[in-house]
């Protein structure tokens, strides 16, 4: 790290950051900390105001920005340059969505046709009467799927998908349970298709088929992989492979082929709403100055709580049920992305890196863990995010009460409360943001998703790391790969004593 961004980060640290009710006294601060954002459907509104963002903060902030050449690795993220250069090549998420280098856009359309084809095909019959699909991945690969699928398809589904993602048998047992094999096709989700949790799954969900009498297993297979060659050897016909760019990492898969499964539940009609919704955040990140990027503001404020108030912690609360699934996937993206210890040009990093991301949904969450952030000693910034139309047909109270709760957390826990008896007293200044969407419609989502890669990303580019690898992951399964193959000795006393009593090895 340079002398200069030393300092400037020495800077931000020694900030004396107001109270975020003096913060208040400012009559512009709501029309400088939020921003909204129309879609081809409704709007969302990203509300930073409850949080420590000052100008002083945004002001040194805005300079570690232009010392670490954000716009320029802005630049190179949009235009498909090797971003990711601990291994080598481009980030093209963005691609998928639309915006890239002419070539990769052009490519990623292609083969959203070839998806679109094969989506209508099923639609059409034209694979038999499929009522069912086991969509099979991990990570990435089965993270953004189930998410979108439980947030926009829980009563409307063209097909029943059930996502399994775990290698324990339970999981994938409970999905049988739930299909007819008469009926059912198989997903595989994987990058390079030599993924052991996705194929063992896969060979008991063919023996599962067998089983119920389908001859032609391989027949009701689709694979969605960026190695299509490798697939093929595993046996799946070519014209059932949907492949993707490597280009394009698994954390950031779903606008790819990785999202078939979204397609073939929503209809792709819906699956390209939500590349449009994902589409109207990159032309605002890309082309809205650093002060009124909603983007770049949110990812502000989250540097200010981990670098400068040393905050261990974010929390995402999502306060409507079916965001249920939005706190695990960004756990993910934020921790796997930005979860580093050296930058990207290899040297030790010097300063905290991601935060932990955890969360839950409300109001469920204010009955578990909301004790502590009111009245804990920890600080911890919170994100509350809530849709305006409920996704129900009852009585329009429970709405009502909901998002009366989720406004009322953030007041609370800016406000606090003043007593005599400590027990009772909240202290407040505690940080909150919210987004509040019009309808949970599949734009939005896209929106909403493509929103938090976008501010993952600032926020590395501003701590020189490279969010785009994931070596972390790779050394327990290496050792768990020597286990299985018979040559797990040498462990420490007790991985040992494990193994024998598992009968491992």
């Amino acid at each position: 790290m340079t002398d200069t961004l030393t300092a400037l980060w020495a800077e931000l640290e020694q900030i004396a950051f107001p109270s975020l009710t003096a913060l208040f006294a400012d009559s512009d601060r709501l029309a400088r900390t939020v921003s909204t954002l129309d879609l081809a459907d409704g709007a969302i509104r990203f509300d930073w105001s409850k949080t420590h963002l000052c100008a002083e903060a945004q002001a040194v902030l805005t300079r570690i920005a232009e010392h670490q050449n954000f716009a320029d690795k802005r630049r190179q993220l949009f235009a498909g340059e090797p971003i990711n250069t601990t291994e080598g090549r481009a980030a093209e998420h963005t691609a998928e969505r639309g915006s890239g280098s002419p070539a990769s856009v052009v490519e990623a359309e292609a083969l959203h046709e070839r998806t679109r084809a094969l989506v209508e095909a099923i639609h059409d019959g034209l694979f038999g009467e499929v009522r069912s699909l086991i969509h099979i991945g991990i990570g990435g690969s089965a993270l953004g799927p189930a998410l979108a699928i439980d947030a926009l398809t829980r009563d409307s589904a063209r097909v029943a998908v059930h996502v399994v993602s775990n290698i324990d048998g339970c999981a994938l047992e409970a999905a049988f349970r739930r299909c007819d094999p008469a009926t059912t096709m198989i997903a595989l989700a994987s990058k390079t298709f030599t993924t052991t949790e996705t194929l063992v799954n896969a060979a008991s969900a063919l023996d599962w088929l067998r089983a119920g009498g389908v001859d032609d297993v391989y027949g009701r297979v689709i694979a969605l992989t960026a190695d299509p060659d490798r697939a093929v050897a595993w046996g799946v016909d070519e014209t059932r492979v949907l492949p993707f760019a490597q280009s394009v990492g698994g954390r950031y898969s779903l606008w790819s082929s990785i999202g078939f499964p979204i397609a073939l539940a929503l209809g792709y009609d819906g699956f390209a709403q939500m590349l449009d919704g994902g589409a109207v955040i990159d032309r605002h990140f890309l082309e809205t100055p650093l002060a009124d990027n909603a983007v770049v503001r949110a990812a502000f404020a989250d540097l200010i709580y981990a670098q400068a108030l040393r905050c261990q912690t974010r929390a995402v609360f999502a306060y409507d049920e079916r965001l249920a699934l939005l706190p695990s996937y960004l756990q993910q993206l934020e921790m796997e992305s930005n979860g580093k210890r050296v930058t990207a040009q290899g040297a030790p990093l010097t300063r905290p890196s991601a935060p932990v991301t955890w969360g839950g949904v409300g109001t469920d969450a204010q009955h578990a863990v909301f004790q502590l952030l009111h009245q804990g000693t920890h600080l911890i910034p919170v994100d509350f995010i809530a849709v305006k139309v409920p996704g129900h047909d009852l009585d329009p109270a429970h709405h009502q009460i909901l998002l009366s709760n989720c406004f009322a957390q953030g007041a609370a826990l800016m406000a606090g409360q003043a007593s005599d008896d400590g027990a009772r007293a909240y202290p407040g200044n505690r940080p909150s943001a919210t987004i509040l969407i019009d309808d949970l419609t599949p734009a939005a989502l896209g929106a909403l998703i493509a929103f938090h890669e976008q501010r993952t990303f600032v926020s590395a580019v501003l701590l020189g790391i490279n969010p785009f690898d994931q070596f972390g992951v790779e050394l327990g399964k290496a050792i768990a790969k020597k286990i299985e193959s018979g040559g797990g000795a040498g462990f420490d006393a007790s991985t040992e004593a494990l193994l024998a009593l598992a009968g491992i090895g």
